[in-house]
């Protein structure tokens, strides 16, 4: 389990988050939702290390993050940030960045690393596409690629920042299907989005943020019933006979 005790974190003398507790389970895809500037992407970045702690702590499977070295996280924790520039190189080349955790310098691929890329490239559907270029992938192929990548890093948690940005409406319910999928292997999902339906679509559960702090959490049900996605979002959200979500009506102000 990933817990968060009163943790506090923010950019130098400017605090973002402050008091936030929550707790992410294994095999469980969770969400992160809430207006912009709320700090779903500064949680992200200092559950992964990136971002100092002011107060509070992280513990990774009861291991305090603070007490472990960067490789010691990396193969706990990986992290796809969001708005992430294309590398000239190829898939395979891209995949096999997830072990470099594993590696001594100079970095030297053992088979072994080969075929856990392999393996990552055959889970996501990309084997096929190992030796094209980057740059030449869809949106969502290269998406994938970079999950391929965070699979080939070996971690029990995946941390993703707005991953169905830019992907087209088919992109981004094969890419969070993928996700839900991931799940059944053990791994505790974790990604901000800002996609309402979908989140409360493939969530087993989901924390609100509103004001740098958790606000609600729990599964898509309980936050459903709640008044949350009225106070926070202005919004109101319905459920098909079929349990589809989607946002019903908007509040203007």
């Amino acid at each position: 389990m990933l817990e968060l005790k009163n943790i506090s974190a923010g950019y130098g003398e400017k605090t973002v988050l402050e008091g936030v507790s929550a707790a992410f389970e294994k095999g469980k895809l969770t969400s992160i939702i809430g207006v912009n500037g709320c700090g779903k992407s500064t949680l992200l970045k200092t559950i992964i290390g990136i971002l100092p702690l002011s107060n509070g702590e992280i513990l990774v499977d009861e291991t305090d993050l603070q007490a472990m070295s960067r490789n010691e996280i990396a193969r706990k924790i990986a992290y796809l940030a969001q708005g992430k520039n294309t590398p000239d190189m190829t898939v395979e080349q891209m995949v096999l960045h997830g072990r470099f955790p594993y590696l001594s310098y100079p970095r030297r691929y053992k088979e072994a690393d080969r075929e856990m890329a392999k393996k990552a490239m055959d889970a996501v559907g990309i084997a096929h596409l190992a030796d094209k270029p980057m740059d030449t992938l869809s949106g969502g192929m290269r998406q994938n690629a970079y999950i391929a990548m965070a699979l080939a890093q070996d971690t029990e948690y995946i941390l993703l920042d707005e991953p169905t940005t830019y992907l087209d409406v088919a992109h981004q319910l094969e890419l969070m299907q993928l996700l839900k999928k991931l799940t059944h292997t053990g791994r505790g999902i974790i990604t901000v989005t800002h996609d309402l339906p979908l989140a409360f679509r493939f969530s087993d559960r989901i924390a609100v943020m509103k004001g740098g702090t958790v606000a609600a959490f729990g599964t898509p049900e309980k936050i459903f019933a709640s008044s949350k996605t009225e106070e926070i979002f202005h919004v109101t959200m319905g459920r098909s006979e079929e349990g589809f979500y989607y946002v019903h009506e908007i509040e203007r102000r």
